[in-house]
């Protein structure tokens, strides 16, 4: 009976133990913004800067103990974020909603923390998330431009027709094995991705490709934009395009657009953890218009 009620005293402490860590820790959601120029992609790694790598040194500043950041995605070197998502757990008296400020004084100029909040556990910025969207951004004019080069993807060399690029996206519109579009090296086994929305318009000397996907495969967009550069300037037709992603054709695939001229461009939740007008549309549309 008493080994009974000593057991029964562990357990009671170690729930106490427990309950007053939980008490402690916080789940700090950033909506972050960063261009990826200087950086080697948002994944954490050894000997390069990366997005990841700087926003976990922040934190070790303020806290003085190492702390992992988990992303919605993970973007390429030299790709944008115009509304990543992240999140943290730590153990600290700052407010949740105090954090973005803090981290913006330790954080490069070309990252930002729009915003910070407190979320519970289990939310999960990767795995509570239901989309990702991208934008890739091409600049059509010959003139160059030096304010915009280093978001855009400046292509003159032939015009873009964006009515056929976009007949070319609306069939990849639903669930998909694109192996096309996947980049060798990948720790993904399968290349299957629903594609929830796609879009390609043209606002003066800019032509803009979306794709908003449940996930997406390593290096998809880039690929997929090369081959729709392709099909815009009449080089390849609508048939053919399909035929290569359907029939997964990879050894088809040689191009890779640019890094500069993709964003992503927003995260999906069922119950995003900041207001709409902060993360919807967040990249700037670029209006110049030709001089062809």
């Amino acid at each position: 009976m008493m080994n009974q009620d000593l057991n029964t005293l562990d357990v009671n402490e170690q729930e106490v133990e427990r309950s007053s860590k939980s008490l402690l820790t916080q789940r700090v959601a950033l909506l972050i913004q960063y261009l990826g120029k200087n950086y080697h992609g948002w994944q954490r790694q050894p000997n390069y800067s990366t997005i990841q790598g700087e926003i976990e040194r922040a934190i070790a500043k303020v806290v003085n103990y190492p702390v992992t950041v988990f992303g919605a995605g993970r973007t390429d070197a030299g790709v944008h974020g115009a509304a990543q998502v992240a999140h943290f757990d730590v153990v600290s008296s700052i407010p949740a909603q105090r954090w973005a400020k803090v981290l913006n004084h330790h954080l490069p100029e070309d990252i930002l923390i729009r915003a910070s909040q407190g979320v519970s556990y289990p939310w999960h910025s990767q795995f509570s998330a239901s989309s990702r969207r991208y934008r890739y951004t091409i600049y059509t004019d010959p003139c160059p431009n030096l304010f915009i080069k280093d978001v855009s993807w400046h292509y003159y060399y032939a015009p873009l027709d964006e009515s056929l690029m976009k007949s070319a996206l609306i069939p990849l519109v639903g669930r998909h094995h694109l192996s096309a579009f996947h980049r060798a090296n990948s720790s993904r086994d399968h290349s299957w991705v629903e594609v929830q929305e796609v879009e390609c318009h043209r606002n003066g000397a800019f032509v803009y490709l979306e794709i908003q996907a449940n996930g997406f495969l390593y290096g998809m967009v880039r690929l997929l934009v090369g081959m729709l550069i392709e099909v815009g300037i009449g080089k390849r037709s609508l048939l053919s395009f399909s035929d290569i992603w359907q029939n997964e054709r990879r050894e088809m695939v040689k191009y890779s657009a640019p890094a500069k001229g993709l964003c992503l461009l927003r995260v999906g939740y069922e119950d995003h953890p900041f207001p709409e007008k902060l993360w919807s549309d967040s990249q700037p549309i670029l209006t110049i218009n030709s001089y062809q």
